[in-house]
Formats: structure tokens, C-alpha cells, sequence
């Protein structure tokens, strides 16, 4: 049986005893140039999975730097289409990084759902998150991303029971994503115990990979969940690195030396990667609970 770059990835972080890390950045942001070098970079910084988001001109479930970060990129011609030509050439350098596209329906609808399926595929995305469809509404995509070959990954909630979260790990693959908080992303952290219990009780469910994100911030925040969780998942810090540095050299575009903007958001990921790699001091943990 053929397996795909995400549970190639996961087979290896757990023969390797550790969790891995899974880092968001918007595509395009702050700039085309700028982005590409981030995302080239960012699997030799120490990211195991790339989450890339797709912009879009209302992430509701995004805190104000992820909100921020797409209008940036929207700002500065970021589309659909460029995304996957983003990831395409990606692909040349990097056939083993797997690449997870994070997003909302409507870019998704508009480009229609079995071509974005087959293109994304075709350019090399492994996986979709798309937060705002339901299982109960996901099966015009489902259907095609599953033809296409594309892991569809659902988000868990710290408010998903025990009839809910059957629902929600049916018909998925890849892994499951857990949000550490209700509410938006950015905003606060999670406790490490009640994330332990979330995680445990998800594997109750399923045998997939459990990857844990929302208000991840730091790399002693990104060990914590690392030694409970199968990933931890880091967005809006990283994000707000990107801001930061536009904010000091101007609008986007014209944000300063793009390389080192990308320095130095690929600097706080090898940080964010020493943590996570240093979490479990040989102790697999991964899917223990469940036998995998």
C-alpha cells in the first residue's frame, strides 16, 4: 500500500521517538519573493510539516495576525493559483516536506472543487484543512480530494464530546489537528494537562497522528505539547515575526532585504525546533495509547 509524505513523515518521527513540528505562514505574505524564500526555507530550519495558508478576505477563525497577514498578501497579488505555482516550485528543491494547504471554502468553491483538488495535487500539496466546512457539508470536496490523492484533515475542539468527535475523525486521513482553545488563533494558550486529556481522549477515536495548535508561542510552549502530542502546530508567532519586520521596513513589498526577513523568521523556527526535537529525551510517546 502506497503512503503519502504526511504518514511517511509521522512513521518517521516516531521512529525517531519525538514529535514534530508543523509551522504556518501565509502564502505570499508579505510579498511573492519574500514568501518563497521563507517556504524554501523552512524544512532545513527544522519544520517536519508545512501548513501554507491560502489568503483570503475574512478568516474568521484567525486572531489578528493571521488576519493581518492575509491582507497582506491579498494586498500584494497573492491568488489561489499562485499558492499552487508557490508550492510547484517548492517541489523542485523539495520532493519530501510534506505541504498542507490551510484555508476557508470559498477560495476552494470558486475555483471549483475537483480542479482545485487535481491541481493542488498536481503541484504538490499533500493535505487540506478548510475550517469552515463541516463533515456534514464536506463531501463535494471530500470526494475529490480522496480521487486526487490529498490527506482532508478536520479540526478537533476542546468542546468536541464524545458523540462529536466520532463524527469528526470519520473519513479523514493524514492527521487530526486539535485546537488547544476555543476562540480564535493567537490569543492565549492552553494548559499542558487539559491538552494531555484532549489528545488522549481523540485517541480514543482514531489512530491517526494527533497534531496540537492555537497559542503555541514559544519553543519551551512548543516542547510541553510535543511530549503530549504527536505535533505541535506554530502559526501566529511565526506570522508575527513577518509583521514585525514589515512594520520596521515598510509596506510590503518594500518590507527591506527580504532575505533577511527570512533569517530571521527561519532563525525563530530552528528555535521553535530545538524545542521539540529536545521534548522528549527519548521517550516515544507517540500513539501509545492507541497501539500505532
Amino acid at each position: 500500500m502506497t503512503t503519502g509524505r504526511i504518514a511517511r513523515r509521522f512513521a518517521a518521527l516516531k521512529k525517531e521517538g519525538r514529535a514534530g513540528l508543523v509551522t504556518f505562514v501565509t502564502a505570499g505574505d508579505p510579498d511573492a519573493a519574500t514568501s518563497a524564500a521563507i517556504l524554501a526555507g523552512l524544512p532545513g530550519a527544522g519544520a517536519d510539516i508545512i501548513e501554507l495558508g491560502m489568503p483570503f478576505t475574512d478568516p474568521m477563525a484567525d486572531g489578528p495576525a493571521i488576519q493581518a497577514a492575509s491582507l497582506r498578501a491579498l494586498g500584494a497579488g497573492q491568488t489561489t493559483r499562485k499558492t499552487l505555482a508557490m508550492v510547484r516550485a517548492f517541489r523542485m528543491r523539495d520532493d519530501d516536506t510534506p505541504v498542507v494547504l490551510m484555508g476557508y471554502y470559498n477560495p476552494v468553491y470558486a475555483y471549483g472543487t475537483e480542479a482545485f483538488a487535481r491541481d493542488a495535487a498536481a503541484a504538490g500539496v499533500d493535505g487540506l484543512i478548510v475550517v469552515d466546512l463541516p463533515p456534514e457539508e464536506d463531501a463535494e470536496l471530500r470526494a475529490p480530494a480522496a480521487a486526487a490523492g490529498l490527506d482532508l484533515v478536520r479540526l478537533t475542539a476542546p468542546t468536541s464530546d464524545d458523540r462529536r468527535l466520532p463524527v469528526l475523525v470519520e473519513n479523514i486521513s493524514g492527521f487530526v489537528y486539535h485546537v488547544s482553545i476555543a476562540g480564535i488563533t493567537g490569543t492565549r494558550s492552553a494548559e499542558t494537562a487539559s491538552v494531555a486529556g484532549a489528545v488522549a481522549r481523540i485517541r480514543r477515536f482514531t489512530s491517526l497522528p494527533v497534531a496540537v495548535g492555537f497559542g503555541i508561542r514559544t519553543p519551551d510552549q512548543a516542547a510541553a505539547i510535543a511530549r503530549v502530542a504527536d505535533a505541535a502546530v506554530v502559526g501566529s508567532a511565526i506570522v508575527e515575526r513577518i509583521a514585525a519586520a514589515v512594520a520596521a521596513g515598510g509596506q510590503a513589498g518594500e518590507s527591506g532585504d527580504s532575505a533577511d526577513l527570512a533569517r530571521n523568521v527561519l532563525g525563530f523556527v530552528g528555535q521553535l525546533a530545538e524545542g521539540v526535537r529536545g521534548a522528549r529525551v527519548g521517550v516515544d510517546t507517540i500513539g501509545e495509547t492507541t497501539g500505532r
